[in-house]
């Protein structure tokens, strides 16, 4: 594909409830750093999972962001439409070598310390019980460069580590879908929390088997509680008030340590972007719950 400007970057919440704080300041670093390039920022919904998708969550999580001023370059994309994109992969990764068939439970895989009891890998014969799809991760000594974080290098397994592509009960993972929409949408940088970073290098060897580029990665410190927990619907994060959204933009500039001007929390959204565009400058911040 290709691109029509030079920076394509996007925010990719999953609709499991109404936006909170962390989700904010995620989705305002990566529309600043787009922005501030001049580039295209796109919003994607990864709606992969029904069960843990609320309704509602979407049209919450789009009206806080329309709420706060960020809105997209582009249409907003949804995963769930993109199933048989997802297909198509799955067989270019299979007639390749790249992934196979895995009927093994996580509780053998465990208890083999990640090896594969039925040698999944090794074995090409049709399965006549449930099964996932796995992609065939190499041994790798990978080395990477974070916008943020600099140098980077992790250490992959094969087989250990191998991740799923593709789950028994016939959900696509987020390993398969986050590079295959990176791909089909020409995302050349991508702002994250830093809870992703281990999941890079495995994405890594994902675009090389689908022949494409990787983007560029940025990997932002997540906003903890007071208790140094992720802000989360796990750990009970409010919903944002689309009523203050100043008020809420300026607590996420200061939480990555942008050090706007008091003068900014009287003005309006536009003003503060405005600004906050004009002044971004990526970096590392003890980011903390507001």
């Amino acid at each position: 594909m290709t691109n029509l400007h030079p920076y394509r970057g996007r925010f990719a919440p999953s609709p499991t409830g109404p936006l909170h704080f962390g989700s904010l300041v995620t989705a305002l670093a990566s529309y600043l750093e787009a922005k501030s390039q001049n580039g295209q920022w796109l919003i994607r919904i990864e709606d992969l999972d029904p069960l843990r998708e609320p309704a509602e969550a979407t049209g919450q999580i789009l009206t806080s962001l329309d709420a706060h001023g960020l809105f997209p370059s582009e249409p907003v994309q949804f995963q769930s439409r993109h199933h048989e994109a997802y297909h198509a992969a799955i067989e270019h990764l299979l007639n390749k070598g790249y992934a196979y068939c895995c009927s093994c439970s996580r509780k053998q895989l465990q208890a083999n310390f990640g090896r594969h009891p039925q040698l999944c890998r090794d074995n090409h014969t049709a399965r006549d019980k449930p099964f996932a799809i796995r992609f065939a991760l190499n041994d790798d000594q990978c080395r990477w460069h974070d916008q943020l974080l600099g140098p980077q290098h992790q250490v992959v397994q094969a087989e250990i580590d191998d991740p799923v592509l593709l789950r028994k009960e016939g959900f696509f993972a987020y390993q398969l879908a986050v590079v295959a929409d990176d791909i089909a949408q020409g995302i050349t940088h991508v702002v994250r929390g830093s809870d992703l970073l281990d999941m890079t290098a495995q994405q890594l060897q994902i675009y090389h088997a689908l022949e494409a580029t990787p983007p560029h990665w940025l990997h932002i410190p997540v906003i903890v509680n007071s208790q140094g927990q992720k802000l989360s619907k796990q750990s009970h994060a409010p919903a944002l008030d689309n009523q203050t959204p100043t008020a809420n933009l300026f607590a996420a500039l200061n939480a990555l340590n942008q050090q706007p001007p008091p003068s900014l929390q009287a003005g309006s959204v536009e003003y503060l972007l405005e600004w906050a565009c004009i002044h971004w400058k990526h970096q590392g911040a003890n980011l903390t719950s507001q």
